[in-house]
């Protein structure tokens, strides 16, 4: 357990530091580097789009490579990735050198975030991942709290290329490190002889073998509209409670709750919900947005903050959901490629969600939440049939 919970810091501390030098790098820089390369704002945005759909072809691929040998390779090669693609943004004097830095940030992003985490913890400690998967995501939801301020005081005193060096150099420094204590994994279990898997796979069912497919499909779905939504809200969320007729700085206050929130909906998962079923925190969790959307237009801007912990809070634990609803339903074998694929709509769809959203609100204002609440009832319609299917075993 001691082992364990040593396991869980080194995951939760090296997966702040990806994701704060990734996914939450652009809010703070993409207005520097717009200006130093002479890009469009929006460019850099194109840029980061990319990387995302980078990270969907890369994440099957290393959730193969952690199945066969276990995480702390994929996870260490990803820190020199990021530091390469870092170093590389940071000599960038033309838009092709942006967009070249991030594809490059984008395979790391797909063999490195909380994925290729959760996959680590699930190959070494199999059905008992649970509360390290919930550990670590307690740690990286700290990453914007921490990444946000860095980037922005390292840009400022230094330069945006320094900040991206700064990074880069924390890779190497910190992650690495912390990626080379992982413990090894175990070798896999002998396989069985083809001929005997054959005779098996020809016994089994095939409505079993049906229904397991449509189980996937429906989680996918269910990941992809959580990944839309969370990323909708990361982009546009003061811009959206300002529609409402909230002041700047109370739209930008209520909107800075939705991490903290996000921890205390981790914490829930870690005590309250962790002997439930997976699915069950999945449904609640989905619900939070339509009924804070439902809220927020009922009562206008006076419930921007209430909005915002509700949102936070569920996402919070749907976070933690989209690493262990699969462990439940499908079990620890051949997990990370599974986790991989189940993945893909997600970061597709997250790729777009900021550019797709942001018309939502410019031609609707806070009616663009209809958008995102119809997208989550649908989820949790998803959730509801997937368990008529058998996704409780």
């Amino acid at each position: 357990m001691r082992r364990r919970a040593q396991t869980t810091v080194m995951l939760g501390v090296a997966q702040t530091l990806s994701w704060a030098s990734s996914y939450y790098l652009p809010a703070v820089l993409a207005e520097p580097i717009s200006r130093a390369v002479g890009m469009g704002y929006s460019a850099v945005f194109a840029a980061f789009s990319a990387a995302l759909l980078v990270s969907a072809a890369t994440g099957p691929v290393a959730g193969r490579f952690i199945d066969r040998l276990g995480g702390r390779p994929v996870l260490i090669a990803s820190n020199l990735v990021f530091a390469a693609g870092l170093a590389i943004l940071s000599q960038a004097t033309h838009a092709s050198h942006v967009f070249l830095a991030w594809a490059i940030m984008g395979a790391a992003m797909g063999s490195g975030l909380y994925e290729a985490a959760f996959a680590t913890v699930v190959r070494l400690y199999g059905q008992d991942a649970r509360r390290a998967i919930t550990g670590i995501t307690l740690f990286a939801g700290f990453a914007s709290t921490i990444g946000w301020p860095l980037s922005s005081y390292l840009a400022h005193e230094f330069g945006w290329r320094e900040a991206c060096l700064t990074w880069a150099a924390l890779h190497l420094l910190l992650g690495l490190p912390l990626n080379l204590l992982l413990p090894r994994a175990g070798p896999l279990p002998r396989r069985e002889p083809a001929a005997r898997q054959a005779a098996s796979a020809d016994r089994q069912p095939s409505g079993e073998t049906q229904a397991g497919s449509r189980t996937a499909m429906l989680m996918a779905y269910v990941f992809a509209v959580t990944w839309f939504i969370s990323t909708a809200m990361a982009s546009h969320l003061p811009q959206l409670l300002q529609s409402t007729g909230a002041a700047v700085a109370i739209a930008i206050g209520a909107a800075a709750l939705v991490g903290p929130a996000q921890v205390a909906g981790r914490l829930v998962e870690y005590g309250l919900l962790k002997n439930a079923h997976p699915l069950l925190s999945a449904r609640l969790a989905i619900l939070t947005h339509p009924i804070a959307a439902l809220c927020l237009g009922l009562l206008g801007a006076p419930a921007a903050s209430l909005f915002a912990v509700l949102h936070g809070l569920g996402n919070g634990i749907l976070t933690i959901a989209v690493g262990t609803l699969p462990l439940k339903v499908f079990g620890a074998q051949g997990y990370g490629q599974r986790q991989g694929w189940l993945m893909v709509p997600a970061r597709i769809v997250q790729a777009g969600s900021p550019f797709i959203f942001g018309l939502a609100v410019a031609q609707w204002g806070i009616g663009a939440l209809w958008l995102s609440s119809v997208l989550g009832l649908s989820a949790l319609l998803a959730l509801w049939t997937m368990q008529t299917q058998g996704a409780n075993k």
